[in-house]
């Protein structure tokens, strides 16, 4: 039995609902907490930011307290600097690993990138070389991270716009087998699968067809911006239109999975991030 079967996540098919989490749920950010507290709207599901929530007194506490009372909530992380060669931050991961026992989270998430170097922290999600030897070396940080967490960490794959020259393996190649070395889970973010497939001339269906779909905890979707010459991982604006059709294709192979709405910059009123999560309904629960 894998050392993480307490997370309810392993020996499971991936984006088991032994937690709550189904449906399509929204990516919550600090402006909209209040309105969500008063009115509780029939939310499945929540993705907190944990960066924007490690703080353990004051407000912050409070919010996440009463969230966690009323909706199944996950966490999202930009810090954890799975790929960086800089030592991992203990005092960090023991702070995400409070943070989800004070919000009874299901999982965490981070990013397969680098967010730090010679310790300076960088507000990217920073690209690197897929080989043989990254592979092993963020294996073992993953092993770290998750041995302080007690729990498989679900991975995101990101948008990046450049490619290393001496990779050996391809995004989902690595990922892939990142998940046989670590029992880690994926985070499949649709979005900066289309993204990286346009501005690199990449063929997105043979990306899906390469990852181990029964690995995949949870699913993004968020919008890009179009600039001269390639698309912008935004996060600005509603899902555009080929993204939902390539998240149609992969929902009829992900059936059950949680999917969840992210939008970071310019944020609309929380009906218009409601609306969009609607759409995943639509989508999901179409006739077949």
């Amino acid at each position: 039995m894998s050392a993480y079967a307490q997370s309810g996540l392993a020996g499971a098919p991936a984006g088991t609902r032994d937690h709550g989490i189904s449906g399509a749920g929204i990516g919550l950010r600090l402006c909209h907490i209040d309105e969500v507290l008063r009115q509780r709207p029939p939310i499945p599901w929540m993705e907190l930011l944990a960066d924007n929530h490690l703080a353990e007194g004051g407000l912050t506490a409070l919010h996440v307290e009463a969230l966690a009372s009323l909706y199944p909530l996950t966490l999202h992380c930009v810090g954890m600097n799975l790929a960086g060669t800089d030592p991992l931050d203990d005092d960090y991961l023991r702070r995400v690993l409070a943070l989800r026992e004070r919000s009874a989270a299901a999982w965490v998430s981070d990013h397969l990138c680098f967010t730090a170097v010679g310790g300076r922290r960088y507000h990217e999600l920073l690209p690197f070389p897929y080989t043989d030897q990254s592979l092993r070396h963020v294996a073992a940080r993953v092993h770290r991270i998750q041995e302080i967490l007690g729990a498989p960490l679900v991975i995101e794959n990101v948008s990046a716009y450049l490619r290393f020259s001496d990779s050996a393996l391809g995004e989902a190649q690595f990922l892939s087998a990142l998940c046989r070395d670590t029992d880690c889970r994926l985070l499949l973010d649709v979005n900066n699968v289309y993204v990286n497939a346009i501005n690199h001339g990449e063929d997105a269906e043979a990306y899906l067809r390469a990852l181990p779909f029964e690995r995949v905890a949870e699913i993004h979707l968020a919008g890009f911006a179009p600039r001269e010459d390639y698309l912008l991982d935004a996060h600005d604006r509603a899902v555009a239109a080929p993204v939902w059709d390539l998240y149609a294709r992969v929902a009829t192979r992900l059936s059950g999975v949680p999917t969840l709405i992210e939008w970071d910059n310019d944020i609309p009123p929380l009906p218009v991030l409601l609306a969009e999560a609607d759409k995943v309904a639509a989508i999901t629960e179409a006739p077949r």
